[in-house]
C-alpha cells in the first residue's frame, strides 16, 4: 500500500495537494503554486517521497529529506498530505510509521517538523500519539486561511538514541 512516488502518482494526486495548499490551514506553500512547482517542492527536493495506494487510488503522501545540511543532516523532516475523503482512516498514522522506519534506514537519528500549525489539532494530537513533542512555540508564524495569524508549533521525536 505505501510506495515510492512517481510522476503520473503526483499527477493523481494533484488536486488532493493543490487543494490543502490552496486551503491555506496547514502548509506554509505558495497557494498560487502550478503543478510543476509542487512537483519539485514535494517530490523532487526530499530525499524520497511515498504515496499510500489502495485499490489503485492515491490517498495519501509523504516526504522526506534532510532537515538541515552539514552538522544538522541526522535530523530528518516529513510533510504528510491525506485527502479529505480518506481521512480519519489511520492512514497519516501508517505514512508517518513508515516515515520513521524509512528514517532509521536512511540514518536519520531524529525527527522534526518545523511548522505544524497550532490550529491543526488533529495532527497535533496525532503527532503527539506518536511521540513527538512540542519543543517550541513561533507566535503567529503562520497566516491561516481563515483565522488570520496564528502559532506554529515544533515538534520532535528521537528514533535513535545517542550513544
Amino acid at each position: 500500500m505505501i510506495r515510492e512516488m512517481t510522476k503520473p502518482d503526483f499527477e493523481a494526486f494533484w488536486p488532493v495537494f493543490h487543494t490543502i495548499v490552496k486551503a491555506r490551514e496547514t502548509y506554509a506553500f505558495d497557494p498560487d503554486m502550478n503543478f510543476e512547482e509542487g512537483w519539485q517542492l514535494w517530490c523532487e527536493m526530499p530525499i524520497k517521497t511515498f504515496v499510500y495506494e489502495e485499490s489503485g487510488k492515491i490517498l495519501g503522501s509523504y516526504y522526506i529529506k534532510a532537515n538541515a545540511m552539514g552538522p544538522g543532516s541526522h535530523i530528518c523532516n516529513c510533510g504528510y498530505m491525506v485527502s479529505e475523503a480518506s481521512r480519519g482512516k489511520g492512514i497519516a498514522s501508517q505514512l508517518c510509521l513508515h516515515s520513521q522506519a524509512i528514517a532509521a534506514e536512511l540514518g536519520f537519528r531524529a525527527m522534526q517538523f518545523n511548522a505544524v500549525v497550532s490550529t491543526n489539532d488533529i495532527a497535533v494530537r496525532l503527532w503527539q500519539n506518536m511521540g513527538f513533542q512540542i519543543i517550541g512555540t513561533i507566535p503567529d508564524a503562520y497566516q491561516h486561511g481563515q483565522l488570520g495569524y496564528v502559532d506554529s508549533y515544533i515538534m520532535y521525536k528521537v528514533l535513535v538514541e545517542t550513544d
